[in-house]
């Protein structure tokens, strides 16, 4: 028969030494292997006592920025809304009355906003697309929870608090 190729190989089908057929090589190579990985560093850690280093990228939750002077950065321009790829989150805008300068930055702010963290792929583009800095992804890890409702974050749970005043 002629062959296809120039690939092909002999295969060797001689008879197994005495050593090959006890194993005894091959358990020595894997008795070295087990016993080069009891003395390296372990790759578990015991996680509530050792928290593990973040990269410096990693992007946890998400807040809401405020101004210097307490008020809200976001202006429901949607812009975050139309950059997520997963389409998390969700706006109302509404215009400011008068009285609530010192509130909303803007005559236009956002009377309901939520991002749904079961949906969020935690990519940044909300964050890149926001033009007034109001959407900032911590380095906070998002906490578990037994409930779904608990995974929808509205407004009042990512604004950050109002920063006190010293008066001198």
């Amino acid at each position: 028969m002629e062959k296809l190729t120039n690939r092909s190989v002999q295969v060797n089908r001689s008879p197994m030494t005495f050593m090959e057929r006890a194993y005894l090589p091959a358990l020595a190579k894997g008795l070295k292997i087990t016993l080069g990985h009891i003395f390296k560093k372990p790759a578990t850690i015991s996680y509530p006592e050792v928290k593990r280093p973040f990269s410096p990228v990693f992007r946890g939750l998400h807040i809401l920025n405020r101004d210097e002077n307490g008020a809200e950065r976001c202006t429901a321009c949607g812009l975050c809304a139309l950059a997520c790829p997963a389409e998390a989150i969700t706006m109302e805008a509404a215009e400011r009355k008068p009285g609530e300068e010192n509130l909303y930055r803007e005559e236009k702010y956002a009377a309901k906003y939520e991002i749904n963290m079961l949906r969020c792929i935690f990519c940044g583009y909300c964050e890149e697309a926001c033009p007034k800095d109001a959407v900032y992804l911590t380095e906070t890890v998002m906490p578990a929870s037994y409930t779904r409702e608990s995974f929808i974050y509205k407004k009042e749970d990512l604004l950050i608090p109002v920063p006190n005043k010293k008066e001198n």
